[in-house]
């Protein structure tokens, strides 16, 4: 998708409602004193099926429109937004955002540059399988997942999709457009076995049609994992408590790294100093070796996006090299404030989102050991291959998750699997527990979703296979 083709889509989809002129004046009008502010455009249409239990139970299309308009002053933003896009509409708004520049007077900042980076392709996936098509293919996953195993007593699939597309357009005229398709593909399978019933799931996606994930035996390997992880789940016996090693998987476990450290590496959270790592730019902040980046670059990942919400390009920023704290990521805003340059991070939920710093793709990169390697390297521990849900306080860093899939670690061994355990720390305090780093970095498969304020956009998360010294495990047994 080239910036000529997106404008293009989004001339078509806006123009015939809102006259380029008078969305152009009436921006103008609203940021007149102010050192930033954008008019963002979306057309956003959505949809999901879902089947539980043999059945269909839901289904779902949704199309929206809207307009944001914001007008930057200082630390101080207005902010106004419209499912209506119209002029009289953008007028009123107009009127409301433009207080927050009564009494001030500042320079209007030079808006980012354009790009022509092709991340993911302009295709609606909403257009490529009928409603009809995508029943008759979780049926279809719901039989096979019975067959596969006589001790399956329960399947739940969903698949979602939707497809958006931004305009943003700046006080100087100058706009930028960008087509955004997004697919997700879930099924959970629970089994039972001697009255104990145990539950596995999987889930895949990414910005492009559903054919990557469902093709060439891409649902059926879906299925096989969520079964093997139930299965595994069968046998597992309490976890055990207390403080020891615990080695973390590659792909999905990055998102401890996304929470418990990322959030903490968001230039808001540091330029109001509330960021457990706030004044510690340049200081070593994790074990050597420890190279962190967020990179929305990279082709077709649920995390990446051409340009920001902002109209910046994306980009790859290194937060954390060799141990050391080099950089944030940044809006336009926040960047302004701190004297540095915008990140291409100023992300938004949707047009009735005011923007502000966001992760796209979170990762650790590899190291020199090989995971068989790190895992003989312990004697006594636990192997994390997959977490569930987490909490994490920005302040202090503090976070705990659960883990759906770990096992224990004897003697350089991997054993029994485990169930009920907790991983109990703080993200600056574990980044310096890092032992041994491997030579496997993995991304998650395309599930990740980010909450902040009140606000959840599509991220993704990657790491190595990690050796972490003496972490708070929680457990049953």
């Amino acid at each position: 998708m080239t910036l000529d083709t997106a404008l293009s889509v989004t001339d078509r989809l806006f123009h015939a409602a809102l006259d380029p002129d008078a969305a152009l004046k009436r921006l103008r009008e609203a940021t007149a004193g102010c050192e930033d502010g954008e008019l963002f455009l979306e057309h956003r249409e959505s949809e999901s099926v879902g089947l539980d239990d043999g059945r269909i139970r839901s289904a779902a299309y949704d199309q929206s429109r809207g307009f944001g308009l914001r007008a930057v002053s200082g630390e101080a933003a207005g902010y106004a937004h419209s499912g209506e896009i119209s002029e009289d509409a953008l007028g009123r708004a107009a009127q409301t955002v433009r207080a927050v520049a009564q009494g001030r007077s500042g320079t209007l900042e030079v808006g980012p540059r354009a790009t022509n980076a092709r991340l993911y392709d302009d295709a609606n996936p909403l257009l490529a399988m009928g409603f009809a098509e995508k029943t008759a293919l979780l049926m279809e996953l719901d039989a096979h997942a019975r067959a596969l195993d006589p001790r399956v007593v329960q399947v739940s699939a969903s698949l979602s999709g939707e497809w958006q597309a931004v305009r943003i357009i700046r006080p100087d005229g100058k706009a930028v457009a960008d087509i955004r398709p997004l697919v997700r593909f879930n099924v959970s399978v629970v089994v039972e076995q001697d009255g104990r019933r145990e539950t596995g799931s999987f889930g895949a996606g990414g910005r492009h049609g559903y054919a990557r994930v469902l093709e060439d035996g891409g649902w059926q390997r879906g299925v096989a994992e969520a079964l093997r992880q139930a299965l595994v789940n069968l046998e597992s016996v309490p976890a055990p408590a207390g403080e020891c090693d615990v080695v973390l998987g590659p792909g999905w476990p990055g998102i401890l790294l996304h929470e418990a450290i990322g959030h903490g590496l968001e230039g808001d959270f540091n330029r109001k100093k509330t960021s457990a790592f706030a004044g510690l730019l340049g200081t070593r902040i994790a074990a050597p070796g420890v190279t962190v980046v967020d990179d929305g670059t990279i082709h077709g990942r649920r995390g990446s996006i051409t340009v920001d919400d902002e109209g910046t390009p994306s980009g790859r920023t290194v937060m954390i090299e060799d141990g050391f704290l080099r950089g944030f990521i940044q809006d336009r805003q926040n960047a302004r404030l701190m004297g540095v340059a915008p990140t291409g991070n100023g992300r938004r939920q949707s047009h009735a989102h005011i923007p502000m710093p966001r992760m796209t793709n979170t990762i650790m990169l590899g190291g020199a050991h090989d995971p068989g390697e790190i895992i003989a390297s312990v004697k006594d521990g636990i192997y994390a291959v997959n977490f569930g849900g987490g909490q994490v306080d920005i302040t202090s860093g503090k976070f705990v998750f659960s883990m759906s899939e770990a096992y224990r670690i004897q003697d350089g061994k991997v054993g029994a699997p485990v169930k009920g355990a907790t991983l109990i720390g703080n993200g600056p305090d574990a980044l310096t527990r890092i032992a041994m780093i491997g030579n496997d970095p993995g991304m998650d498969p395309g599930i990740g979703t980010c909450g902040k304020q009140g606000q959840g956009v599509p991220v993704g998360v990657g790491q190595p296979t990690l050796r972490m010294r003496g972490l708070t495990v929680g457990g049953t047994g």
